[in-house]
Order: C-alpha cells, then sequence, then structure tokens
C-alpha cells in the first residue's frame, strides 16, 4: 500500500490540524485559575476528555460551540468552581483562538495538488469555519457534526463521510483517513472499511491527552508525526 494509491484524504481537525490540546488548555485557564486547580496540563486534559465524550453520547444533535459551553458546565462542578455564565459561554467560543499546528498550513497546500481534501469534524460550521481560516486551504468537502447530528466515533459519521466522496467518483477503497485520535476516528474508520494514516501528534507525550484511551490500539496502515512528514513522504515516491 502507498499513499499514491489514494484519490482523497479525509481529516479530521482538531488535533490533527489544529492543535486543539493547546487550544483547550489556554481556554481552560480562567476556570484553573479562578478554583486554584493546580493539576497539571495532562489531568486536565483527561478530565475534558470524559466529560466531552459524555456529553457527546447524551447530546449528539447539540451545536459544538453550546456543548463545549456545557462541557466548561461540567468541568466546574466535577472541580466545584463557581463562575459567571459568561465564562462557560466563552469556552463554548473558543475554537477560533484554538492555533494550528505550524506545518499544516504547508503541508495540506501540497497534499491539494494531489488527493481531494475532505474535513470530518465534531464541530459545528461556524467554528470550523474560522479554524479553516488559519489553515491555508479550500477543501472539497466539508462534514460536521453539525451536518450529520451525531459526533464521531458514531458510525453515522463515516457513512456519511463515504457518501460524500462517493458523490466525487471516489469509492471506499480509494480514500485514505487521516487522524490523530485513535478513539474518535481510527477505530470507527477501520470498522467502515477506511484505510487510515495516523498522524501521532502526541509521539513524545505518554496518555491520551483529551481523548478517550481505548483498551486495544485499533490497526492503521500509514503513521507519521506530523502532517508535513506525510507530505514528505508523498514527495518522495516515484
Amino acid at each position: 500500500m502507498k499513499l499514491t494509491d489514494f484519490k482523497s484524504l479525509t481529516f479530521d481537525c482538531y488535533g490533527t490540524l489544529i492543535d486543539w490540546e493547546t487550544g483547550i488548555f489556554a481556554a481552560l485557564q480562567p476556570l484553573l485559575a479562578a478554583g486554584k486547580v493546580t493539576l497539571a496540563r495532562e489531568a486536565v486534559l483527561a478530565e475534558f476528555a470524559r466529560q466531552e465524550s459524555t456529553q457527546e453520547a447524551a447530546t449528539p444533535a447539540m451545536l459544538y460551540r453550546d456543548l463545549l459551553a456545557e462541557v466548561h458546565r461540567r468541568l466546574a462542578r466535577a472541580w466545584q468552581v463557581s463562575v459567571p455564565e459568561a465564562s462557560h459561554l466563552a469556552f463554548g467560543a473558543s475554537v477560533p483562538q484554538w492555533p494550528a499546528f505550524a506545518d499544516t498550513p504547508a503541508a495540506l497546500q501540497y497534499l491539494g495538488h494531489h488527493f481531494k481534501l475532505v474535513i470530518l469534524s465534531n464541530v459545528d460550521r461556524d467554528s470550523f469555519a474560522a479554524s479553516n481560516a488559519k489553515l491555508g486551504v479550500r477543501f472539497d468537502a466539508i462534514c460536521t457534526a453539525q451536518d450529520i447530528g451525531s459526533y464521531k466515533p458514531d458510525a453515522r459519521n463515516f457513512r456519511y463521510l463515504i457518501e460524500t466522496v462517493a458523490k466525487m467518483g471516489i469509492g471506499r477503497g480509494q480514500i485514505l483517513h487521516t487522524a490523530q485520535s485513535l478513539y474518535h476516528d481510527h477505530a470507527p474508520a477501520k470498522v467502515a472499511g477506511l484505510a487510515t494514516a495516523w498522524i501521532d501528534r502526541r509521539d513524545s507525550r505518554d496518555g491520551w491527552g483529551a481523548t478517550l484511551p481505548l483498551a486495544d490500539r485499533p490497526a492503521y496502515d500509514f503513521r507519521f508525526v506530523t502532517l508535513k512528514e506525510m507530505a514528505d513522504a508523498h514527495r518522495a515516491l516515484p
């Protein structure tokens, strides 16, 4: 199997293209400070992962910015912190401030000359539009949780993705799903019959960050530490 076997790269955004862990941790600083919470960064991210996944399962049709606000309320209760309602709403609106990984724009621009680029993201359209401005490319299709009515790892999201790409004349076997999260993306993508490329943004760190752990690591077909490494690997092929 080679990268040149595929016609479409379908991307997770947050954690893969956008550095959501840095964004989340920065946006949680006012809450942590208000409660004098002294947890380490990894413990904060792990608690975010638990609360976010629980909320996504409970309210799959909720817009992501509203869901983030509810996650912030849940974190405040878990850490026994009292903050104004505006603080919860500010966290929900923080996605546009989350930074892109430094290598993302140039790598996407290169890959866009060789593949159809498609987004499959647990986000609302407006939040993604703000992030897209940092990515430097026009995607051929954008599939959000708002469009689908559920959040990854729900199988519906991957069926929607496959159907969307099929409208471009590209079959399931020509899709390479490219993502950081083993929980949100790789495990359900494999069940859906997709090839996958793991962008292992946490290569130098222990733990699972802002995603839930899995008992068993799902299979993947390629592994790169950055998106630049993936683009370079494609560039090196004959």
